[in-house]
């Protein structure tokens, strides 16, 4: 493929990316508000719970979806169409045989597990049963969309992606809007979720049926294919296990030590913080295939694009994310209610502090994927869970609520040191610690220590206390700009200012030349 093709190509499907992700998040967040109205938020705790509950399946197919596409691009790269049509009927008759046993397991066996676990007062279990066979069913149309989807990235049709992505969301948006106020409780919740996958799963068939047939096989058993798709998706596990429960520990730990209110408080603060967080990491996942074709540069040169690729990421995440702290309550009032607002303020806040710091590894895991080091971020995965879960452990039993999203914080610490130990151990013979504290620490540290300032004068001078949207969204840009202008600056006292400044620079032009 030619240079400027692959680089239109690379932009076209980072645009068709974002896309998905904005229109996705968007209706989550517009239909979230109106989800805990009409249940209230001890029903919206225990549909939260449920939906953790799932979340450790997802390890499964999630696993499967990146070996089997890693697979298929291979295959599809080199015309091996007997090969990959064996890979892929082997990939589905993975997806169907573990994905509909996984499926009655926690069918059957999460009701009475989360009575036993969790804190369910009163009648808020009673459609515990129905809420999770529907939570199965939606994560075994998931577990079988994962194979036809990797079919697409493999094609690096993200177009199509986008459309199954879209189409999903749209189905559980309009049945929310639809089943709720009929139907107030979690097991409705449950179905509507359930309902945007099995429509995702049936577009995501007709899709690569129209595009890809020629590819697609039925489900059968290859010895061969599963000995290729397990050797990567091993260390895809350990990962995603990790990762899994590093997000996972206080939702589970405040459902066992509280009510489940407050696990919908800390839902819905985590749903907006996730939402700019996964927007920097979109932004973030064009880099995979940009570190994956350096190979025959040296380590200088790597250890170089990759620092400086982490400064301005680092700089879109303190910009981005930091903005979020001197608007979270009057944010939360404005989203939720007031009375929500008041016990998740303070929740959203250290969530965002925590997702500022967990911003600063996200290139490096990258590159090192890219690398083919995946058991180094298996290691950083399970190392963050041990920390975070750890700390949940220890502080909610004892400090109770106002401890929540703390442990995400101790995680992503720790993180943070293991990434830099495995750094310096790939770059033997480079000094990485003054690149680690100018442009990454630096930056991050700046920014919110900035962000918290700017909440502590907003919350001094009572700006934003019956705030409309047009405020909120206005106060949430000069703060951006503000804590934007403060980290740039801040970079240029340290031993990196000349190529700090050189990116500026590079980020001013294009940002001119496509405003014009």
């Amino acid at each position: 493929m030619k240079q400027g093709s692959g680089a239109k190509r690379l932009v076209g499907n980072s645009i068709w990316n974002v896309a998905a992700f904005v229109v996705g998040a968007a209706l989550n967040l517009m239909i979230l508000p109106f989800a805990v109205h009409r249940l209230g938020v001890p029903a919206f705790g225990v549909a939260s719970l449920v939906v953790a509950c799932m979340a450790p399946a997802s390890i499964f197919s999630s696993a499967l979806s990146l070996s089997a596409s890693r697979e298929l691009a291979h295959g599809l790269a080199h015309e091996h169409l007997a090969d990959s049509r064996r890979l892929f009927a082997t990939a589905m008759f993975l997806a169907l045989a573990v994905g509909v046993l996984l499926s009655f397991a926690f069918a059957l066996a999460g009701p009475p597990l989360a009575r036993l676990a969790f804190n369910l007062p009163g009648n808020s279990g009673e459609d515990l049963g129905e809420a999770f066979a529907f939570g199965a069913s939606g994560w075994l149309c998931q577990c079988v969309m994962s194979v036809p989807l990797a079919l697409l990235i493999a094609r690096q049709d993200y177009a199509r992606i986008s459309a199954v992505t879209i189409l999903g969301t749209v189905v559980a948006t309009v049945s929310m809007l639809v089943l709720l106020p009929a139907r107030p409780i979690p097991s409705t919740f449950m179905a509507c979720q359930a309902a945007g996958l099995m429509a995702g799963l049936a577009t995501a068939l007709a899709l690569a049926i129209r595009c890809s047939s020629h590819w697609m096989a039925w489900p059968a058993f290859h010895r061969e294919p599963i000995r290729r798709i397990l050797h990567l998706g091993s260390w895809q596990v350990a990962a995603q296990g990790g990762a899994l429960i590093a997000a996972q520990a206080d939702r589970y730990l405040l459902g066992i030590v509280l009510a489940p209110q407050f696990v919908g408080f800390y839902a819905v603060a985590q749903r907006l913080e996730e939402a700019v967080y996964i927007g920097i990491l979109k932004v973030g996942e064009i880099l995979f295939p940009f570190f994956s074709g350096l190979h025959n540069e040296t380590d200088e040169r790597k250890a170089e694009l990759v620092f400086r690729s982490s400064w301005i990421l680092n700089l879109l995440a303190a910009s981005a994310l930091g903005a979020i702290v001197p608007v979270a309550g009057p944010l939360l009032t404005m989203w939720a209610g007031a009375d929500l607002a008041a016990d998740a303020r303070h929740v959203l806040i250290v969530l965002t502090v925590g997702g500022m710091l967990g911003c600063s590894v996200n290139v490096f895991a990258f590159f090192l994927l890219a690398q083919g080091r995946s058991k180094s971020t298996a290691l950083i995965s399970l190392v963050t869970a041990f920390f975070t879960l750890t700390t949940s452990a220890f502080a909610l039993p004892y400090f109770g609520w106002s401890a929540a999203g703390w442990s995400i914080c101790v995680g992503v610490a720790a993180q943070n040191v293991t990434t830099a130990l495995l750094l310096k151990a790939t770059f033997k013979g480079i000094s990485i610690w003054p690149r680690f504290v100018h442009l990454v620490a630096l930056p991050l540290l700046v920014g919110i220590g900035t962000a918290i300032l700017l909440g502590q004068l907003i919350g001094m001078d009572g700006l934003g206390v019956h705030a409309s949207w047009s405020a909120v969204g206005g106060l949430y840009c000069l703060s951006a700009v503000a804590i934007f202008v403060i980290v740039a600056s801040a970079s240029q006292f340290g031993p990196y200012r000349a190529s700090c400044r050189e990116d500026l620079r590079v980020i001013a032009l294009r940002a001119f030349v496509w405003l014009r």
